[in-house]
């Protein structure tokens, strides 16, 4: 199509109003148009060049082709994405219609999410401190990443804030005597969460020593003086590293195998259990709506059922 040429500068507007006032993470906007591209070159494979020959009968006919070889959550994934252009171009006058406005997304199975048990949780944070106390006694590099990777699971099942969140914190983001952090969210939202006694011990070890010697002990160039969180090379941890500390303090603990998210999955069910009040738990997370924090009760119920089970089994 001139399609590729003629829809750049559209793209282009789309990403910096995606990113300047709708507040959409720098990934997000990637993904998006990374399937938007791909849902133009299917429209110039199929002979249209031009944004007003584009109806909501091409556009199901795309989703068709693209359901043969995707799952469902990517076929919704990229409904999305092309719903959210098309809508912007209309809004800004560059489509005199939205053929995306009635274009349905896919239903998708409702998974509960997936979560350790209260004492697998546990486990997992005790076997962690215990090693950040063993490699201390022993001193070099080993003590700094045990005292790291405790701190870094502590946080991330105390506060229950997302992977990206953590990569992002900076020194100046934790107050000890208050006990929070300050973490911003999904469409640089900022929030303040509470942390309790075991996650500031964890974080007060690594922000003294641990970290001061993994800054000296790595070369000058790209050190993050700035951030909580930091890899070998003294550079801002990635979230690739945090999921890969968290699965492998998962094996070492014996307990399920679980992501970030299952640890943040984990601290709202467990706090919904301790009777925390949903909308609070909701403002803890950063959820936009109540209807994403209400998952967390299914899980609850879902534990409960299993309890119950065991307790009155039947034959």
């Amino acid at each position: 199509m001139g399609g590729q040429v003629q829809f750049e500068q559209q793209l282009r507007e789309f990403d910096t109003h995606m990113s300047a006032v709708v507040g959409v993470a720098p990934l997000t906007i990637k993904s998006y148009d990374s399937d938007i591209r791909q849902c133009l070159t299917y429209m110039e494979s199929v002979g249209i060049e031009h944004m007003a020959d584009i109806t909501i009968q091409v556009l199901r006919a795309w989703q068709a082709d693209v359901a043969r070889n995707h799952a469902k959550s990517s076929l919704a994934r990229k409904t999305v994405a092309i719903r959210r252009f098309f809508a912007f171009c209309l809004a800004h006058g560059i489509n005199a219609t939205d053929p995306g406005a009635t274009l349905m997304t896919p239903k998708l199975e409702k998974l509960l999410p997936e979560v350790l048990t209260e004492q697998e949780a546990k486990s997992l944070m005790e076997d962690a401190d215990e090693d950040a106390v063993t490699e201390h006694q022993q001193h070099g590099k080993h003590e700094a990443l045990a005292a790291r990777d405790a701190a870094i699971l502590e946080l991330l099942y105390a506060t229950g804030m997302r992977v990206a969140e953590l990569t992002n914190l900076d020194v100046h983001d934790i107050d000890f005597s208050q006990h929070t952090v300050r973490v911003t969210g999904k469409g640089n939202k900022q929030r303040v969460i509470p942390f309790g006694i075991p996650a500031a011990r964890a974080l007060a070890t690594w922000l003294g020593d641990p970290r001061n010697s993994m800054l000296q002990h790595a070369g000058s160039a790209g050190l993050s003086f700035k951030a909580v969180f930091l890899g070998v090379q003294g550079r801002r941890i990635g979230q690739r590293q945090v999921r890969e500390i968290v699965h492998r303090h998962a094996a070492e603990s014996q307990v399920p195998d679980i992501s970030p998210h299952a640890l943040r999955h984990s601290a709202a069910t467990h706090l919904l259990d301790g009777g925390a009040d949903m909308r609070e738990v909701q403002e803890m997370l950063g959820h936009a709506s109540l209807s994403t924090t209400q998952r967390y009760t299914h899980v609850s119920i879902e534990q409960l059922k299993r309890k119950y089970a065991l307790a009155f089994p039947r034959e």
